[in-house]
Formats: structure tokens, sequence, C-alpha cells
């Protein structure tokens, strides 16, 4: 008598792990970050309308009141400024969006997908960023009237910086926001944020002849950080009787008397960067 043949049982899937799915985790992640937020061109546009009120308005208005002999021009010194500005808003409205995810249940599809939380932070700050950097690249076609050459090294520097910026405000804001259930609560304090982080960098004044409390708060504020290397790459591209009256304007950032080279400065602002998006991953992992 023969024995049924049995079939043997089939040992579960398990859902896919390691390094490269986390890498496609966050590219998917990212492309639709990129593709919500560059839908809104209206957005783009008003976004964009604010840097060049401030470069060809507030900047004319103000070189005549602050010319100096020997100095660049005041355009000249406030473009890269204006330019490091341009990304907070994106980068903000980006900061914010696990909390409009999370209103439109979209953050939930993500949760029960295979992915890792870290992924799904990363991906968006990472796509938040670059569209914010993407967007802010259209105000370098103006450089030319604000006496900044047109060099394609100097460009792809400030677009480096422009990226390290706005993922840093990015991370700054989903650090602030993660937790908060409305985000009629967390647009309010993402403005709260990136507006001093705007105005205590430098973008728009010098800071090396700033009182002593403020010397304090530009130095701690780590936009200060992206805005002094771009600035510094600007005026390393001038010519140089023009670069001779840079220092006129700004001597540079400076810890207790000690001028901050350049390299340490791009290394705050990547480890503050670094730090912000490891503390709102951390957040979020142990909120959701």
């Amino acid at each position: 008598m023969s024995l049924p043949l049995t079939t043997p049982a089939t040992a579960p899937a398990l859902p896919p792990s390691g390094f490269a799915h986390e890498v496609r985790a966050v590219a998917a992640v990212w492309r639709r970050e990129v593709t919500w937020l560059a839908h809104d061109r209206r957005r783009t546009v008003m976004t964009l309308m604010q840097p060049l009120m401030f470069l060809f308005v507030m900047g004319t208005g103000l070189a005549g009141a602050l010319d100096r002999e020997g100095a660049i021009d005041f355009e000249t010194f406030l473009f890269p400024g204006v330019l490091a500005m341009s990304v907070t808003f994106t980068a903000a409205f980006g900061g914010v969006s696990v909390v409009w995810d999370r209103e439109t249940d979209f953050l939930r599809e993500l949760l029960v997908a295979p992915i890792s939380k870290t992924a799904i932070i990363c991906g968006k700050a990472l796509g938040s960023a670059t569209t914010a950097m993407a967007q802010s690249a259209v105000l370098l076609l103006v450089a030319g009237l604000a006496g900044v050459p047109y060099d394609p090294l100097l460009f792809l520097a400030l677009l480096v910086l422009l990226f390290v910026g706005a993922l840093l405000v990015t991370a700054m804001v989903m650090l602030l926001t993660v937790r908060m259930p409305r985000a009629q609560s967390a647009m309010p304090t993402s403005s709260i944020v990136t507006t001093p982080m705007m105005f205590l960098s430098g973008a728009l004044f010098p800071v090396g002849d700033l009182p002593g409390w403020l010397h304090v708060a530009t130095v701690l504020n780590p936009f200060t950080y992206v805005v002094g290397p771009m600035r510094s790459a600007v005026f390393a591209s001038l010519d140089s009787t023009t670069a001779a009256g840079s220092a006129v304007f700004d001597s540079g950032i400076t810890w207790a008397g000690w001028v901050v080279p350049v390299p340490v400065q791009i290394a705050v602002a990547v480890v503050s960067t670094v730090a912000l998006l490891a503390s709102a991953v951390a957040l979020f992992n142990r909120t959701e």
C-alpha cells in the first residue's frame, strides 16, 4: 500500500531587507517628495519673488546708505546671503510634510510598507532639500546683475552649499514638528524657527562688527556656516581689484577673535545637519 504524497509546507516570504533595499526605499520616498513639492509652480514663483525683492529692492536702497570707500557693491555682498535664504521656505515646507502626510493618512501607508522609519525621514528630507536647491538655482541666472561672475565652478560650489543649507533647515523643522498632529500648528512653528535662522545668519548684514549678544546668537546659528562659505566662494571668484574691497563689508566669522577658516565652517554646517537629521529620525522612531 503506497502512502499518499504530501506537499511540503512553503516557508512564508520574508520582507526584503538589507542596505540595498533601504537605499531603494529612500530613493522611492525622495522621488515622491520631489514630485509633490515641485508640482505647485505658483508656490515656486512666490518663493523666488522674496529673494529678488531683497536683492534688488533692499540691496539698491541700502547701497547708498552703506556706501563705503573701496568696498564692493552691496548687491554683490548681498547675493550669496539672499541665495542661501531662498531655500528656507521650500525646505521648511518640506520639513512639515510628515505632518501633512499624517493628516491625509499617507503616512500610515508608508509605515505599513516594508521599509524602515529611517528611510522615510531620510527620503523626505533629501527630497525637500533637492527641490529647494533646484528652485533656488534659478536665481543664479541673475548673478551677473549683482556683479557676480558666471563661473561654473563657483555655481557648483554654491549649489552644494545650497543643498547642505536646505537639508539643515529641513532637518531642523522636522525635529520640531514631527510629533505635531496638525499642520496648522506645524507651519507657524516652522516660521518661528526659520525666520531667526535667516536674519541671524549674516545673510543681510556683515557679522564682523556686531554687538556682543548679537555676535553670540550669530555664531550659535548653524545656518551662519552655510552663508559664510557661500559668501567666501563669491568673493574668491571676483577679480583681484574687486575682491580687495570685500573685507570692508565682511571680515568673516570669528570665535573669540579667531577667524574661522572656510573648511571649518563647512564642517560645522555638515555636522550640524547630520546631528539634526539623526535627532529627527530618532524622535520619529519613538513617536510612530
